[in-house]
């Protein structure tokens, strides 16, 4: 039996039942929609305000009814408890499926705060995503994918490093899975179609001590970005539409979790080391000259992959040098 935990939401029930209806891209009457409803035509007119007012397109044509152009593809959370009850999948205790959440990563936290040590957070649409270094990530409605796990290893903190190599490893074999060409990995965070961002890894730590460690995986990845929102991304980037994935969000997320809770069990059993060949292939960067930052400090050299604990290899004029996560950024030197 798998626990739900509830977020609140600035979507009511009828206005979300109001979007289930929309959401197949049809037209549907205003009569007909405020009979399924219960409610009348002016309260349908209501909900369709709280659905604009989330980043929703609503058409209304007289004699047509309302409709959503392009539908809306929404996590069917039926098909993912379903799921969950795989052999591969059954270790999570907890969903929670949000139309709206500040952070899944915060939601996360919560499940452990509510004593969950394995759980799924999912939402519709985060308000303030976030992604290392402070960035912000775009989150239009049902248009993105953005779940975190809230995952308890019975390892200490020092045990984690690579972790996000890890993620970032399974979340490319999914994708190959599912027919997406030519994805490559970029240390430490980022899943890369064609040296653009498709999609990154935010891992957080909480409660640690030297025997275990509570850790939450968030994990965004671009579905279907609208146009709109293009402007507000200040790096390149790409979204599985664009490289021809035909696939619903709930397929997507159930592959992606096939492909990393048992990711996370061998990770958790054999570290990094196990992964190091497997990372080094995918690297997007390997064998060209990078340019590797922190707020005070900058390298050039030659990224060489990463070695058994998931450090980057730099090497420069005065030979290999390891570097760990934290605040670095690295982008290909100016002159490749």
């Amino acid at each position: 039996m798998i626990a739900k935990l509830t977020a609140p939401s600035s979507i009511g029930a009828t206005t979300l039942d109001l979007l289930r209806l929309l959401s197949d891209g049809q037209f549907h009457s205003g009569s007909l929609v405020a009979s399924k409803l219960g409610v009348s035509r002016t309260a349908i007119w209501k909900q369709v305000k709280l659905l604009e007012a989330v980043g929703l397109e609503v058409s209304s044509v007289r004699g047509k009814g309302y409709r959503i152009p392009g539908g809306v593809d929404l996590i069917n959370g039926d098909q993912l408890e379903e799921a969950l009850h795989h052999p591969a999948l059954n270790s999570i205790e907890c969903l929670q499926l949000s139309v709206c959440s500040g952070s899944t990563n915060t939601d996360a936290m919560d499940a452990f705060r509510h004593g969950y040590h394995r759980a799924l957070c999912v939402t519709e649409q985060q308000t303030q995503g976030r992604g290392r270094r402070g960035r912000t990530w775009a989150s239009p409605f049902a248009a993105n994918l953005c779940f975190s796990l809230a995952w308890r290893f019975s390892v200490g903190v020092a045990a984690l490093e690579g972790l996000s190599l890890v993620v970032g490893m399974a979340i490319r074999s999914a994708l190959t899975e599912l027919g997406v060409l030519n994805v490559a990995l970029k240390w430490p965070n980022d899943v890369l179609v064609e040296r653009k961002k498709l999609a990154g890894v935010l891992i957080e730590v909480s409660g640690d001590t030297s025997i275990e460690s509570q850790v939450v995986i968030g994990i965004g990845i671009n579905v279907a970005m609208p146009a709109s929102i293009a402007c507000e991304i200040d790096q390149p980037w790409t979204d599985l539409k664009s490289q021809g994935l035909v696939c619903s969000r709930t397929d997507l997320l159930i592959m992606l979790l096939k492909h990393l809770l048992p990711a996370l069990s061998v990770f958790e059993k054999q570290g990094f080391a196990h992964f190091t060949s497997q990372w080094n292939e995918a690297d997007a960067f390997k064998g060209q000259i990078v340019s590797v930052k922190t707020l005070s400090q900058s390298w050039e050299g030659v990224c060489q992959g990463v070695n058994d604990s998931g450090a980057l290899l730099l090497e420069g004029a005065d030979g290999v040098h390891a570097l760990h996560g934290g605040e670095l950024s690295v982008r290909l030197a100016e002159s490749t």
